[in-house]
């Protein structure tokens, strides 16, 4: 997986970098004609390639266009250059055919079985393997028929406290926010950390995780 990320960076960077010198030259580029260059002149120099999937770079393109799209609509940054070990993602996808995922272990396409912490039951055309804190995580969409829930209580009410944050007349209570505000100071005294370590250091990576947990412990 972090083959694949890498590769899908080093495509996103070197597409990044031809469409800065085509814009200057007073050329249109677009994610299409990245592809051609990128298939026929510059992949065969590099034989590691032939090892990884080539949808990979492919949806690389097709993201950098969709990033530049939006930035000339007023809806985005211009898209910059990516860094190792930040966002690290690629998407995948089966040459057309759908993606079955069944229960704790998948076979995903090129990469192989992999097993997840939760099960999960979908069919999808497409799956984008994303790093956050030291873990991979899959992202995918599908299709489902939803079931509508009957309601059972059309009016609630509510008894606001200083022990408990509230409590509904239906019995659930909501604890007070303390824990959170405990969360939120652990949050701040890990970037104040990070904000003392060498950037890019080994302890600067390693506070950047540490931060990344928190930050998913306290959401």
């Amino acid at each position: 997986m972090a083959q694949h990320a890498g590769y899908s960076r080093w495509c996103y960077n070197w597409g990044l970098s031809l469409w800065n010198v085509a814009a200057r030259d007073g050329l249109r580029p677009n994610s299409r004609k990245l592809r051609e260059v990128f298939t026929n002149h510059t992949k065969p120099l590099y034989p590691w390639m032939k090892k990884l999937s080539s949808r990979v770079y492919q949806y690389a393109f097709i993201n950098l266009g969709e990033a530049f799209k939006r930035f000339f609509q007023g809806l985005g940054k211009r898209p910059r250059f990516k860094k190792k070990g930040k966002s690290d993602s690629f998407t995948i996808d089966n040459c057309g055919k759908p993606i079955e995922l069944n229960g704790w272990n998948h076979k995903i396409p090129f990469i192989g079985w992999v097993k997840t912490y939760e099960p999960i039951e979908a069919t999808t055309q497409k799956i984008t393997i994303s790093r956050q804190a030291g873990d991979w995580y899959l992202s995918l969409s599908y299709e489902f028929s939803t079931t509508p829930t009957p309601k059972t209580i059309d009016v609630v009410g509510v008894d606001l406290g200083v022990k408990t944050l509230a409590t509904l007349s239906t019995g659930q209570v909501f604890p007070s926010i303390k824990p959170y505000r405990t969360a939120q100071d652990q949050l701040a005294k890990l970037q104040r950390q990070l904000s003392r370590k060498v950037k890019h250091s080994n302890n600067w990576h390693k506070a950047v995780i540490k931060l990344a947990i928190a930050a998913q412990t306290s959401s």
